[in-house]
Formats: C-alpha cells, sequence, structure tokens
C-alpha cells in the first residue's frame, strides 16, 4: 500500500505542478513562461518527487515506465496493473486540483485544450497523427532506456533522479510543439477527462504509442545490458 500510495502521489504532482505550469503560467500575460518554462517544470517536478518517493516505489508515476521496466526485467507483473491503476487515480487527482484552480479565473474554459495532448487540428504546431505517433514511441523508449541505466546497481542512486529529470525536460523541449508531450498515459488521461471533446476522442493515441515505446525501450535496454553468456572453456 505504501508503494501504491507513493505512485498516487507522485503522479499527482506530477501532473499538477507539469500541467499546472502549463495551464496556469506558460501564457500569463507579458510574463509567461513559455515552452521552456513548461518543460522544466515537468523536469523538476519529477526530479523532486523523485527524490521524495523513489525509495518507496521505485518512482515510475507512468504507467509507459511501468511496463518497460517489467519488460526489461526489473519489475514484478503482479505489479503492473496496480501501479497503473495509483498512476491514472493519481493523475486524475492532480487534473482536478488543477481544475479548481484555473476554474477560480473569469473566463476560464478547460474545452479550450488545459494541457491536454493531440495531433492534427488539436496540435500545438498542427503535427499529424504518424508524427504524433513516431515522437510518443521513440522518446518514451529512450526515456525508459534511460531510467533503466541510471537506476542500475552499478550507476550512482544519489545523480539518478536528477538524470531522468533533465531527460524528461529535454523530451518536452523536443515535443511540446508536436503535441503537448504525453510520454505519460497517467497525464494525459487525467487532463483530456476535464478537457473532453477532441481530447478524449485522441487519448487512444498518448495510451498507445507511449505503451509500445515504453516496452521496445526496456527490451532494447535488457538486450544491450544484459551480461553475456559465459564462453565454455575448450
Amino acid at each position: 500500500m505504501k508503494q501504491l500510495m507513493a505512485e498516487f502521489i507522485g503522479t499527482f504532482w506530477l501532473v499538477l505542478g507539469g500541467c499546472g505550469s502549463a495551464v496556469l503560467a506558460a501564457m500569463f500575460p507579458e510574463a509567461g513562461i513559455g515552452f521552456l518554462g513548461v518543460a522544466l517544470a515537468f523536469g523538476l517536478t519529477l526530479v523532486t518527487v523523485s527524490y521524495a518517493l523513489g525509495h518507496i516505489s521505485g518512482a515510475h508515476f507512468n504507467p509507459a515506465v511501468s511496463l518497460g521496466l517489467w519488460v526489461g526485467g526489473r519489475f514484478s507483473g503482479a505489479q503492473l496493473l496496480p501501479y497503473i491503476l495509483s498512476q491514472v487515480f493519481g493523475g486524475l487527482a492532480g487534473a482536478t486540483v488543477l481544475y479548481l484552480i484555473a476554474s477560480g479565473k473569469a473566463g476560464f474554459d478547460a474545452s479550450a485544450g488545459f494541457a491536454s495532448n493531440g495531433f492534427g487540428v488539436h496540435s500545438p504546431g498542427g503535427y499529424s497523427l504518424p508524427s504524433v505517433l513516431l515522437a510518443e514511441v521513440i522518446l518514451t523508449m529512450v526515456f525508459v532506456m534511460v531510467i533503466m541505466r541510471v537506476t542500475d546497481t552499478a550507476f550512482p542512486a544519489v545523480v539518478g533522479p536528477l538524470v531522468i529529470g533533465l531527460c524528461y525536460t529535454l523530451i518536452h523541449l523536443i515535443s511540446i510543439p508536436v503535441d503537448n508531450t504525453s510520454v505519460n498515459p497517467a497525464r494525459s488521461t487525467g487532463v483530456a477527462i476535464f478537457a473532453g471533446g477532441i481530447a478524449l476522442q485522441q487519448l487512444w493515441v498518448f495510451w498507445l504509442s507511449p505503451l509500445v515505446g515504453g516496452a521496445l525501450g526496456g527490451a532494447i535496454y535488457q538486450v544491450l545490458f544484459s551480461p553475456p553468456e559465459e564462453l565454455d572453456n575448450p
């Protein structure tokens, strides 16, 4: 239960901090933080909550990460569904708090976007479905590989969350214009429920592509870094 609670709280903070920066601060009149600020906010939320809760649950906070770690042999299949459910509910809780805060401003309209992900007319830069699918698969794949590397016992544990957070920031710098950056189905689901409409219609993309990417990342890492087979002596 402590592990599931940690995953819930961590995903809650990720959505509130990251999506909150996009909804409340990105385009603030004359002083918005812009894409760079939003990317940093997502990275900082992941760094802070990973240091705070990583020792309890492993700091997944993302169904694609949990799946990738399972495929890569780092995570128990029996824990996979409970982790994913905790992450989804945590993301929904974070989106709920964000909605309650944002709705205190006159003229607020969640259906205008609410930091939801999308392609085509719902993409910030007008990117197509194939572009979004490719970006999400590749970025999630690399993200999982980085996570698996820096959480390996051979890597200094103290710097792991920092490297992961920097990777997450870079991912957002690349793909916010493409689709508002998902690489996390729980993050996408929470805000899409409040945005409704096209955000919900396109939500399947932000489950399918990160999960595929996460599974690929786990599988590739396992192949690349698995111990070499011992050669039989002649």
